[in-house]
């Protein structure tokens, strides 16, 4: 499976010495708004990714990246193993109190790099910060935060390394288990009692726990609540609608408006995996279509990645597209893109997407 690094100028474009920029006007780094941790860790996951896309010709330009997100974090992570997430852009840090979102994210990218660069150097520093780390996981209760760190853990086991990540795996599918019964009702199969951001994180994160320790509970939670979700996030015409962000979603109604690439990426995600190991035809349908809300198929009837720049726009509002081109934005097709790339890849050929072939040809 090869393409061409050129894919990922956008992100080159919006990195600079200390790491990736959060904002964009138009296309342009928007240096004010400074940089987040959480920004890092997910370009960090994109490269990951995408070594397993590109040439190895090429592979060398992505480990420059690599190395530039690693080395953020470290910067990042404080002396007692949490994540200082928001700095300016002279990199002093900015108020702000601890998230278990942004901690978690952390530890993903580090069992990531783990798991695909378990031999070179950047291992180590991957290591050291996710143990320094793992002592918050107990107090965890966040149901984001507790499905990125058990996806991190389920990872480690899944690959069978030395320290015993399975009870870590056992208190947080159970942790989001417990969500999901204190909130669940028969019109509402949820772990809150608003669906907000990032959504397609929390069945994903018990269907990874799933793989390794095969808990017949996990699986039907996951099941259960990633068709709610599927079900909430489709249109009348049978296309990705994210659920806005100006409100939200209650069983007393969702908002349209203010659609994020992220919440597309993150259905996918959970999509993806559950296709993997349920092995039905609907899910990866839903992937698919998850792949297809950037190229077109969604409310604005606009495609949100521009093969000319290498950018993807940052959402679908009430008066069309929001043209900025910024980091989660990118990152968010980005990873949908590498994703769908290896659920739909056969023998030598990947099925590429013909709207963004010319920049990834």
């Amino acid at each position: 499976m090869s393409t061409s690094v050129d894919a990922l100028k956008h992100l080159f474009r919006l990195t600079d010495d200390t790491g990736i920029m959060e904002h964009a006007c138009g296309i342009v780094p928007r240096r004010q708004e400074g940089y987040s941790t959480d920004d890092q860790a997910r370009a960090l996951w994109v490269c990951l990714e995408w070594l397993d896309i590109v040439s190895e010709r090429e592979s060398g330009r992505i480990y420059a990246l690599i190395d530039k997100y690693l080395s953020f974090m470290l910067w990042a992570q404080t002396e007692d193993g949490h994540f200082h997430n928001n700095f300016a852009y002279d990199r002093s840090r900015e108020a702000e109190s601890p998230s278990e979102d942004c901690l978690s994210r952390c530890l993903w990218a580090c069992a990531r790099l783990m798991v695909r660069l378990p031999d070179t150097n950047r291992f180590i520093a991957a290591e050291t910060m996710l143990r320094q780390a793992r002592k918050y996981i107990a107090g965890m209760n966040s149901p984001r935060g507790c499905a990125y760190a058990l996806a991190s853990f389920s990872l480690l086991a899944k690959h069978r390394y030395p320290v015993d990540y399975e009870s870590e795996v056992a208190a947080l599918a159970n942790k989001l288990v417990s969500h999901y019964r204190r909130h669940a009702r028969e019109d509402w199969h949820w772990y809150e009692p608003a669906a907000t951001y990032s959504n397609g994180l929390l069945p994903w994160g018990l269907l990874c726990a799933y793989e390794v320790t095969p808990n017949r509970q996990w699986l039907d939670v996951a099941v259960e609540s990633l068709d709610f979700l599927i079900r909430l996030m489709t249109n009348e015409r049978g296309q990705i609608r994210p659920i806005g962000n100006r409100g939200w979603c209650t069983r007393e109604g969702r908002a349209k408006w203010d659609q994020q690439p992220i919440d597309v990426m993150k259905l996918g995600l959970a999509a993806a995996k559950a296709y993997e190991i349920v092995g039905r035809s609907k899910y990866y349908d839903a992937a698919m279509k998850c792949r297809a809300w950037f190229h077109g198929e969604n409310d604005a009837r606009t495609a949100m990645v521009d093969p000319k720049t290498g950018g993807c726009y940052d959402g679908i509002g009430e008066r069309g597209v929001n043209y900025n081109q910024g980091a989660e934005a990118i990152i968010s097709f980005l990873l949908t893109e590498a994703i769908m790339m290896k659920l739909t890849h056969s023998g030598d050929e990947v099925k590429v997407h013909a709207n963004y072939a010319g920049a990834i040809s």
